[in-house]
């Protein structure tokens, strides 16, 4: 194993302690793996947050600031974080207005932020949630039961997090964000399998000639383990159990995201988008909003993930207002 890191055992916690000397607008909160916006809570507006596992950088820390989150809780590597990180990172952004929780749904992120939620509300806290199930390719796997939550959250947070700097009250937050999860769909692959520092060794073993289609973020292996593929068949075989799950009408306007899984040449993720584009045409959508870079990771797999979401007025207006963040701006 060759990364930067000093001890496996301190990689989450150095990170975080980097990533607030590299961005001074967000704070760690002490003794945690927590990190807010310096400013939280943000008085007069509804909280948004989110957090899971470390290793999917710039997932969840990475999107907290200006138009996003107002705080994220950083898990070990592939692990959620402790119902006592969840509930301080609640308690840190909550202005008297409301939070609401972003879940990817993974068993232990549901189950901890729920814990943490129940404590706070004891406290006479008010927290809304939402569950991003936007995985196409499985109903169940090691991680979770029901889809699993992917690229799509990041939408979720631009939308929930533009609506909440609107002034916007808890349940008009939760809506929007709920409205998303509706409406969006993602499936990925890799070329090859993850090292997590831990381990220092592959997840799953994949040889050469072959790749994994429908794989999770935490280095699960796919559905299907197939042959190599050009990079137009791969893309073909993504988009299209993407949009057979959305089932979407003639005309819809939609937003894609091809995303990296952390050890993909930005060079190839761009021929990914140009055949999804074509796709995009042939079942006649018409693309909005396309974005192309790494999103959600997985450490240092190689491969891609597809994201396809259909968007309206209201969603197209939030997801184009303002947004300053480490791993999304929009101006």
């Amino acid at each position: 194993m060759k990364k930067l890191i000093n001890d496996s055992d301190d990689v989450v916690d150095e990170m975080l302690d980097g990533m607030t000397a590299a961005y001074p607008d967000m704070r760690r909160l002490p003794d945690t793996q927590v990190l807010v916006r310096d400013d939280a809570p943000v008085d007069g507006k509804v909280g948004v947050v989110s957090g899971g596992g470390s290793g999917h950088e710039p997932t969840h820390g990475g999107y907290i600031g200006d138009g996003m989150l107002d705080g994220a809780a950083a898990g070990d590597v592939f692990s959620s974080p402790t119902a006592d990180e969840f509930e301080a990172l609640l308690e840190a952004t909550d202005s008297g207005e409301g939070v609401l929780a972003v879940i990817k749904n993974y068993e232990g992120d549901v189950m901890n932020f729920e814990t943490a939620i129940e404590m706070v509300e004891m406290e006479g806290a008010n927290v809304a949630t939402v569950v991003v199930n936007d995985d196409v390719a499985v109903e169940d796997s090691l991680y979770t039961s029901g889809r699993r939550g992917v690229c799509g959250t990041i939408l979720v947070h631009k939308a929930a997090g533009a609506k909440a700097a609107e002034g916007a009250d808890l349940d008009e937050v939760q809506r929007v964000a709920q409205k998303v999860v509706d409406n969006v769909g993602t499936m990925g692959m890799a070329l090859t399998s993850c090292v997590t520092p831990e381990k220092g060794e592959a997840t799953f073993d994949l040889p050469d000639d072959e790749i994994e289609l429908g794989i999770g973020i935490h280095g699960e292996p796919g559905t299907e383990r197939t042959d190599v593929m050009s990079a137009d068949e791969i893309t073909e075989e993504l988009t299209e159990g993407v949009l057979d799950d959305l089932d979407l009408d003639e005309g819809q306007e939609v937003v894609t995201i091809v995303n990296g899984m952390g050890g993909t040449p930005l060079m190839e993720l761009f021929v990914v988008n140009r055949k999804l584009q074509e796709l995009i045409g042939d079942h006649g959508l018409e693309t909005w909003d396309a974005w192309v870079g790494d999103y959600m990771t997985s450490l240092d797999m190689e491969g891609a993930s597809i994201t396809v979401c259909a968007v309206d007025d209201e969603l197209k207006e939030l997801l184009a207002a303002p947004a300053d963040t480490p791993g999304l701006t929009v101006q």
